[in-house]
């Protein structure tokens, strides 16, 4: 029996696919279709797949022309697949023409014509495509709209903006910028905004009650009362609201959630995490509005925290060492929460500097997340013998923006609202945010 292994993503199956399927399957006489898992093609810079992989098997399967699926999970499958399933004809599209030669040692390569004409990404590409805005006098917006063009279904239509020499770079590359929000919001679909924390809440509002879809730095609000508030306003007018916190995105960061509350190591009794910067303008201050300690990192430090043990505290206790406590401008913060069963701490600092380290601590082991744990592409599970220990490693490509555009992208084109960050989670950060706003902390100055 003459076998004949092919791959491929098969992302909204159509009849291109299906004409290659046919070719490989008359190639000999059984058939094995290797499709690609979700963090594989991620790995590969493939974040515009619209469908899981559990869909897309199905649909191979549908077709009648699989004799066995497999999932094709690492660099390098290939070759094992070809020994292990005794393989006679890797087949492939020959718009990869070339780039398996080497497989010829294990067996014979064959290059199929693709059907002219059509292809996956056209397919996502005729959908009309969301017209974005982005708000913020940051560099970080630049970040976002190099990382637009990765995303198929968006597009930037322009920018609202103050920084003159922002203006003047985005007026260069031929966008449109101004400096009134209400005209960008009548000009677009969907607004990324990065304002001072103390005006995400009114501009969240104005763009949702002009029926568009908000992507927001976190935090979203300055009060549990105005993050509830904006989340309804979004359901009546339904609309997506997301929490734009990139971590929450990282395919190592979600994996790490995954194997933690799988019991990996054990029962999870302690969350410590700790996010620093030190720089010469550590402050952005605007009218006594400003991106102080808690704010710039507050909301990074709390999601594992919430996302772990969940946001059912007994008991908080907060530390600052301000600079200015009459603006909340704090240079080093700590909090530490005591949960019936589990304690977590996190210090946050944009004036003292400490290792940005995450550590979760089971009854079994523990999970070390080293510096810059926030985009980690890499993290290790250590257990009391060392030689059990191991090490993971997830490839982060546009240090989780590009992840986070397409879950907007993907929420706003399903109508579902499923971010990585649960409402109830988003809540409580900022009730933890307005809880140092509102002095339930104690404070040490600085000399």
């Amino acid at each position: 029996m003459k076998k004949v292994i092919t791959y491929g993503t098969y992302d909204l199956l159509h009849y291109g696919h299906i004409r290659l399927l046919e070719r490989a399957k008359a190639l000999g006489d059984y058939l094995i279709v290797a499709v690609t898992s979700d963090d594989y093609d991620k790995s590969r810079g493939k974040i515009n797949v619209k469908q899981s992989v559990i869909e897309r098997i199905e649909n191979v399967r549908n077709t009648g022309l699989a004799d066995e699926i497999i999932i094709e999970e690492y660099a390098g499958q290939k070759i094992d697949d070809i020994n292990k399933y005794n393989v006679d004809i890797f087949a492939i599209g020959s718009d990869w023409k070339g780039q398996f030669d080497y497989l010829e040692e294990y067996c014979k390569v064959v290059y199929l014509d693709r059907t002219e004409g059509i292809s996956s990404t056209e397919i996502r590409n005729k959908k009309s495509s969301i017209k974005f805005g982005l708000v913020g006098d940051s560099s970080t917006i630049l970040k976002f709209e190099s990382q637009v063009k990765y995303v198929n279904g968006l597009v930037t239509s322009g920018f609202c903006v103050k920084n003159e020499s922002l203006i003047h770079l985005l007026k260069e590359k031929g966008y449109f910028v101004t400096k009134s929000f209400d005209d960008l919001l009548d000009l677009i679909d969907a607004v990324y905004i990065l304002a001072t924390p103390q005006k995400h809440y009114d501009l969240i509002k104005r763009a949702l009650l002009k029926g568009k879809h908000v992507l927001c730095e976190s935090p979203l609000a300055l009060t549990s009362l105005q993050a509830k508030e904006i989340f309804k306003l979004a359901k009546e007018k339904k609309l997506i609201v997301m929490e734009a916190l990139k971590t929450a995105h990282a395919t190592a960061y979600h994996r790490l959630l995954l194997l933690a509350k799988g019991g990996i190591i054990g029962k999870v009794v302690s969350v410590d995490a700790t996010c620093t910067s030190l720089s010469k303008n550590a402050y952005e201050i605007d009218d006594n509005e400003t991106w102080n300690s808690i704010c710039t990192w507050g909301p990074t430090c709390l999601l594992p925290i919430f996302q772990m043990l969940g946001t059912k505290y007994v008991k908080k206790s907060m530390v600052s060492y301000m600079i200015d406590s009459t603006k909340k401008i704090d240079g080093f913060t700590k909090i530490n929460f005591i949960y019936d069963n589990a304690i977590a701490s996190l210090k946050v600092g944009k004036s003292v500097k400490s290792e940005g380290e995450l550590i979760i601590s089971g009854t079994n082991g523990c999970i070390y997340v080293p510096s810059p744990w926030w985009k980690t592409d890499y993290f290790e599970v250590h257990y009391e013998n060392i030689n059990e220990n191991k090490r993971y490693f997830y490839q982060l490509d546009g240090e989780g923006i590009r992840n986070e555009l397409l879950e907007f992208v993907s929420q706003i084109e399903n109508g579902i609202c499923s971010n990585a960050i649960d409402e109830e989670v988003s809540i409580a950060i900022a009730e933890s945010i307005s809880d140092f706003y509102n002095g339930k902390l104690d404070e040490i100055k600085f000399n």
